[in-house]
Formats: structure tokens, C-alpha cells, sequence
């Protein structure tokens, strides 16, 4: 047992109270035993010490059979420790976790910009909100409370490990470099001009948080696309910084995962892309009825390959209805076996070409075999194509894909010359009828089965081409 402040051990870890010493040997404190489990939890544990009064405590037992260094001390050791005045007998050191921004994830996120936020304890519970809410990530600006301050770390409540955190960047080469990526930038603003509860929180947004006393400086709020409020109906005169927070990042969670609340929407965008095909399909049918024995053999071959086409893309249609309510109300089960992709890829080219006017489409890349839902797959590669075709400006579409990270990630590319990285992130979003060319659900839907199965679904634009990505879980 340590007992001794002047052990080199012991004074090691005190040094990391100070900031100078945490920068300069990039670790943190972790204390209480719920931030310790949750570090544990991690795979591989993002603790690389603990520090505990009894050796044969639970956290103590998991630390070890995890192959982290764990050393028993005294009480008085920890008190010198640890910044609480009854602390618990666990006190982790984790090296940083922190992330740099081009590391947050696209998509239909929602991050977190903290500036000039100087109380750790509210940093710390934003912190655990954003991760409660599924946030993308959490910036803690230049001016803002250091992350790894230990009662940072403690509010956090182990939430430290789990959301993707980024510290020291200006608050306006973050706002800048997350409109460059599709965000949408929010101001947090008692007087702003929109209802938190009635703004457009789809696609990518990022919600910007200011200081406890005085909020943000005009220069920040003068970048926001948006001053937004959160709307008080009885005499407070405002939230605490953390309690507005929260409101905020749970009110766009609850959109987010509220499908129910387009399913209505979705229901008359289906509609809508079912009654092109239909009335293509009844067509063809009445014609070859009333006219069988006009036509000729080749005339009517056209018509069956165009009937048999159009069943395809209403069943595709159903499809995505179907997985839209089941992903709505929780229901969606997945049917994995064993896919050769490149077999998938070939006899979607294959179906797609009974329209003589779709491009080419190539594959390349490693075929597996993966173990996942095979009409999972094709569905959402169907969506792509679609989109590409509408989206995409000329030449054929190209299908890649691999195993990376323990995941499939398949792509679609084709040239385009209309699109942004705004333009190209707005396709996944569900769209009303008439509301342009292509499928009002397609993305929407293939993007929601994705982040069902902890997947994501996303597009960028580089070099003049669109390109569209699903990524979902597949075992090793």
C-alpha cells in the first residue's frame, strides 16, 4: 500500500490537479466509481492506472483482468488526490481522449460548440447531456473550460469517454469548418429570433452554447445561421447554461428519433413516387390487352422488360415504407447470411438495365462474403442509384466496397455538377411531394435502417463527383 505523499508514484499523479502537468503528460484524473466503470468499459480500457483503498474492490478485480495497473493507497493519499471532500476510494488516470475536428462525424448529427464557458461543472454536465442525446460531438473552445479539469471530468459522469471531444479550437475556425461540412450553425441566444421548438433542426446542426453570465459576443452570434431561443412560459428569467443545453440537444434527439412525427410525410412521399410506375405499368398492361395481336414480338418483349421494371420500383418503394414504420416503432429485425457483394451488386446492374437509359453501373473491391441483410443492402444501394441518377450529371456509376474498421462500407460515386456538400447532405432528408426529381424517401430511409443497426449513411463531394456511403456493423 502507498501511503506516502513523496512516493514518485503518488506525486506523479498529484501533479495532474494542474494543467500544465496534465498537458504535458497528456493524462487525467477519473474520480468515483461510476466514471472508473465506465472507462472500463471501454475496449481497451481507457484507463492506464487506478488507485483504490481496497484491493479487492469490484472496480479493483475488473481493472486488473483488464491488464490495467492498479495500486492500493491510503485514505489520506486519496483525499490529497482527488478534489472532493468525501471522496470515493477509486481514482483512475486516463490518457486524453480528445478528438480533432475533422474527426466528428458528418451526416444528420448534432454537435456541440462550447464558448467561453468557464464553470467545469456546467461544461461537464453538457458534456453528459450531448452523450444522453447522441450527439456527433462536444467542442470545447480556446476560451472555454479545460475538459480534463478534474470537476469537468467528475459532471461528466463517464459521458468523457463515450462523446467525441474536441478542445482547443477557436470558436470561429469551428463554426467555419462545420458549415464547410453541412452543418447548420444555432446561436443560443435568450432573445433569439427562433423558438428552439419550432426551428429546423434536420440535416447536420451544431448548436452554439456561451458563457453563464453574458452568453455570446456579437462576432460569434453574427456567424450563426440562426439566433435560437429557448421559450420561457413562467417568471424565471432565464436557464442555467447546462439546463438550456439540454433542452436543446434533447429537443432535436426527440426529432430525431420521433420518426412517428414525419410518418405521415413519408407516407404521402410514398405515394407520391408509387404513381409514376403505376401508371406506367397500367399502360403497358391496357396495351398489350387491347392491342396484343398490333404488336409485335419485340414490341411487346419492351413492354413486359418496362412492366417488370416498374413492379421492381414499387416493390422498392414498399420496401422503404415498410422499414420506415419499422424503424418508427422500434420494431425493425435484421436477417443477416452470408452476401457475396460483388453477386449483389451484378444482379442489381442487371435489373437496372432493363431501363436502356440508366448508366452503367461498375463494382469493385473486395466482394466478402460479409454476414449481413442482403435487402437491407440492396435497398439502400438502390436508393443510391436512384439518387445518382437524378443527382449526378454524366458517365456511369461506380460500387465499391470493403471491410474497414470491423465494418462494410459500401460507396457510389458518379460525376455531378449541381451539388455542394450542403446540397448533397440535404438528399437524406425526406422530402414533401413535388418537391423536385427522385425519391422523396429513399436516402431518408436508407440512412435510418443504417443508424438502426449502429451504422450511418452519409454523401460528400469532392473532385466533381457525388458520392454516397453506407457503413454498417459486420461481424469479423
Amino acid at each position: 500500500m502507498l501511503t506516502s505523499l513523496k512516493n514518485p508514484k503518488v506525486a506523479a499523479v498529484a501533479r495532474l490537479k494542474k494543467r500544465a502537468f496534465r498537458e504535458r503528460d497528456r493524462r487525467f484524473l477519473v474520480e468515483g466509481a461510476h466514471a472508473v466503470g465506465e472507462a472500463l468499459q471501454e475496449s481497451p480500457p481507457a484507463l492506464v492506472s487506478l488507485l483504490v483503498g481496497e484491493g479487492l474492490d469490484e472496480l479493483a478485480v475488473r481493472a486488473r483482468q483488464a491488464g490495467v495497473d492498479v495500486e492500493e493507497v491510503s485514505g489520506e493519499v486519496l483525499r490529497k488526490l482527488t478534489s472532493t471532500v468525501t471522496p470515493q476510494p477509486v481514482l483512475g488516470i486516463a490518457p486524453f481522449v480528445d478528438v480533432p475536428l475533422g474527426a466528428l462525424r458528418g451526416g444528420d448529427a448534432c454537435v456541440g460548440i462550447l464558448h467561453e464557458v468557464r464553470d467545469p461543472g456546467n461544461a461537464g454536465t453538457v458534456l453528459r447531456s450531448a452523450d444522453a442525446a447522441g450527439a456527433a460531438g462536444l467542442v470545447f473552445t480556446s476560451a472555454s473550460v479545460d475538459v480534463y479539469n478534474p470537476k469537468t471530468v467528475r459532471a461528466s459522469a463517464g459521458s468523457i469517454f463515450h462523446v467525441p471531444v474536441v478542445r482547443g479550437e477557436p470558436a470561429g475556425e469551428a463554426i467555419g469548418t462545420l458549415r464547410d461540412r453541412g452543418y447548420r450553425i444555432l446561436a443560443m441566444d435568450a432573445q433569439g429570433t427562433e423558438n428552439v421548438y419550432a426551428t429546423d433542426l434536420g440535416g447536420a446542426v451544431a448548436f452554439v452554447f456561451g458563457n453563464e453570465a453574458h452568453g455570446l459576443p456579437q462576432e460569434i452570434v453574427a456567424r450563426a445561421d440562426a439566433t435560437v431561443r429557448v421559450p420561457h412560459a413562467g417568471r424565471a428569467e432565464s436557464l442555467n447554461l447546462a439546463a438550456a443545453a439540454t433542452v436543446c440537444l434533447f429537443e432535436w434527439a426527440r426529432r430525431r428519433i420521433g420518426h412517428g412525427a414525419t410518418l405521415d410525410g413519408l407516407i404521402a412521399a410514398a405515394a407520391h413516387d408509387i404513381r409514376s410506375p403505376l401508371t406506367a405499368m397500367k399502360g403497358f398492361g391496357y396495351a398489350l390487352e387491347r392491342r396484343w395481336d398490333e404488336i409485335d414480338p419485340e414490341q411487346r418483349a419492351l413492354m413486359l422488360r418496362g412492366i417488370v421494371h416498374d413492379a421492381d420500383r414499387m416493390d422498392h418503394i414498399v420496401r422503404l415504407l415498410v422499414d420506415a414504420a419499422r424503424v418508427t416503432g422500434g420494431s425493425l429485425e435484421l436477417f443477416p447470411e452470408q452476401v457475396d457483394l460483388g453477386d449483389l451488386v451484378a444482379g442489381v446492374a442487371e435489373a437496372q438495365a432493363r431501363d436502356p437509359e440508366h448508366p452503367a453501373i461498375s463494382w469493385s473491391g473486395d466482394p466478402g462474403p460479409y454476414f449481413v441483410d442482403p435487402a437491407r443492402i440492396k435497398t439502400a444501394l438502390l436508393a443510391f442509384l436512384e439518387s445518382l441518377v437524378w443527382w449526378g450529371s454524366e458517365g456511369p456509376i461506380r460500387v465499391a466496397g470493403e471491410r474497414r474498421d470491423g465494418n462494410l462500407h459500401l460507396v457510389a460515386v458518379r460525376a455531378t455538377d449541381d451539388l455542394d456538400v450542403a446540397g448533397a447532405e440535404a438528399l437524406f432528408a425526406a422530402r414533401r411531394p413535388g418537391t423536385g426529381g427522385g425519391s422523396k424517401i429513399g436516402l431518408y430511409v436508407a440512412r435510418a435502417v443504417a443508424e438502426a443497426q449502429g451504422g450511418r449513411a452519409w454523401a460528400e463531394v469532392a473532385d466533381g463527383d457525388l458520392s454516397l456511403h453506407l457503413e454498417v456493423p459486420v461481424p469479423g
